[in-house]
């Protein structure tokens, strides 16, 4: 079970009242020890202490320096890789280890202050934090989340590899361009509306959809369709922790007996790894099969879930998983209990936390209900489901789905052209801005006549880009050629 959840925001007046990661941890711990009604001498019967790892100085070590910070000696510390699946992913892991009688009292906890590093980065000044220690080994998939050829091709960054899969969607759905735009901005209006209602937000204001994706001076154009308030914002100070345990150990412990949060069933999987490993740029067919699995195994459909947390970072993230789940692409529902991640924040690999932290807190008020949520790492390659109920599940915790990564891993794979030559056809394509707002390069995704896959940049020519950008790209033809900068794709 879930006995106490606890978030926490920092919005520093000046630079000597900035909390460091650390503190911001431990401050969401007390908060979950506090929500979870434990007593002083709790602390010393943690057994695991999981720290979700942060981006902006990174400790290395956090588990063991937090540890430290709370006066807490757990026998197993552990620190995840980056990725925003890995607090779901986490829980999931922890609740196999609890149900298995391997663990009675864990704690997870993650927290960002990038805010804060970056006002100190501004004035010149070093952080007077903690310094990191030295590394230790880290759980989970520690692989890098992009392949060597997107990189070489602009196409590392989340801001461009998601707006690639969005434009790859919706030429899939035959939707128009216009069309796209203003379904983005139903959905991130929705996401708003529920961010003004967070006290934890860090940006807590609603927005119309016109407000959110007309392009002006105050909201660029990002990567091709997504201006600068559809992105998710790292720039936050958040913290977030879970308190979970054993019905037997909560009962000794003297955790609080009402307002409790059961995990009831949870699955991982990640997709063929690489973007351009996959055969639809669009589809995610390792989430919709363990998405099937998690609502046979209970008997409820997603579109029965009274809440729902969907990851955002990108407005096609949410919308996509929602479809692979079994739900409308454009419901008129809002798929976000905090708000999402480019309105309520994205605090690096942690948002997960604050998420399960809201279901714990949503069905506390309507406990008949259910929650799922949905976490993702990389370039929609990592995900991770749980759902949660107020009342103990029949059957215990369980593991959904756990033969779909091998089905997964059997999936075929187009052959790839890393030198290609010849006509091809686009897949998939953005068109990437630079600070002045102006079109700077386009990265294209696409198929030679032999049906192996490429990536190229499009020519540094104003009129093409701004072409792909009023007309639909996907589909156009034209003549790739490798350049000693790399692959060029010429519509013609």
């Amino acid at each position: 079970m879930i006995a106490g959840a606890g978030q926490v925001v920092d919005r520093p007046a000046d630079l000597v009242r900035a909390r460091e990661p650390l503190t911001l941890m431990a401050d969401a711990v007390h908060g979950a020890l506090d929500d979870a009604r434990a007593t002083p001498a709790f602390l010393e019967h943690v057994d695991t202490l999981a720290v979700v790892a942060n981006v902006f100085h990174d400790y290395r070590d956090t588990a063991r320096l937090l540890g430290e910070r709370l006066g807490c000696r757990p026998r197993r510390a552990l620190l995840t890789t980056w990725g925003g699946n890995t607090p779901l992913s986490l829980v999931n892991h922890l609740c196999d280890e609890i149900a298995a009688g391997r663990s009675e009292v864990a704690i997870v906890a993650g927290a960002e202050a990038a805010r804060s590093v970056r006002a100190f980065a501004k004035a010149g000044l070093t952080p007077p934090w903690t310094a990191p220690a030295a590394a230790v080994p880290r759980w989970g998939d520690g692989r890098d989340g992009t392949h060597p050829l997107e990189n070489a091709h602009g196409a590392r960054q989340p801001t461009v590899t998601f707006a690639l899969v969005e434009n790859a969607w919706r030429a899939s759905r035959g939707q128009s361009i216009a069309a796209q735009a203003d379904e983005i901005g139903r959905f991130a209006a929705r996401c708003t509306t529920v961010a003004a209602a967070n006290p934890y937000a860090w940006f807590p204001q609603a927005r119309t959809a016109a407000e959110l994706m007309t392009v002006d001076a105050d909201n660029r154009m990002i990567a091709f369709p997504y201006p600068k308030r559809v992105n998710a914002i790292m720039d936050v100070n958040l913290g977030a922790a879970l308190v979970l345990a054993s019905e037997r150990a909560a009962e000794r412990l003297g955790l609080r007996r009402e307002g409790l949060l059961y995990p009831t069933v949870g699955a991982d999987v990640h997709e063929p790894w690489f973007l351009v490993e996959r055969d639809a740029l669009h589809a995610l067919p390792g989430l919709a099969r363990i998405g099937r699995a998690v609502q046979d195994t209970i008997g409820l459909r997603a579109s029965d879930m009274t809440h729902l947390d969907l990851y955002s970072c990108f407005p096609v993230a949410s919308r996509l998983v929602a479809q692979s789940l079994g739900l409308p692409a454009d419901p008129q529902r809002p798929l976000t209990l905090t708000g999402g991640l480019p309105w309520f924040g994205g605090p690096g690999n942690n948002y997960a936390t604050h998420a399960i932290a809201a279901v714990v807190e949503r069905l506390r008020t309507d406990p008949g209900t259910t929650g799922l949520v949905h976490a993702l790492g990389w370039n929609l390659t990592k995900h991770a489901l749980a759902v949660y109920t107020a009342v103990p599940p029949e059957a215990g915790w369980q593991r959904a789905g756990t033969e779909v990564q091998a089905w997964v891993d059997g999936l075929p794979r187009p052959p790839l052209a890393t030198v290609p030559s010849g006509r091809g056809m686009v897949e998939a394509y953005t068109v990437v801005h630079g600070r002045d707002g102006a079109p700077d390069y386009g990265v294209v995704l696409g198929r030679l006549g032999d049906g192996a896959r490429f990536i190229a940049r499009l020519p540094k020519d104003m009129d093409v880009l701004t072409a792909f950008e009023r007309e639909e790209g996907v589909g156009r033809r034209g003549v790739v050629v490798h350049a000693d900068d790399g692959n060029v794709f010429s519509p013609s």
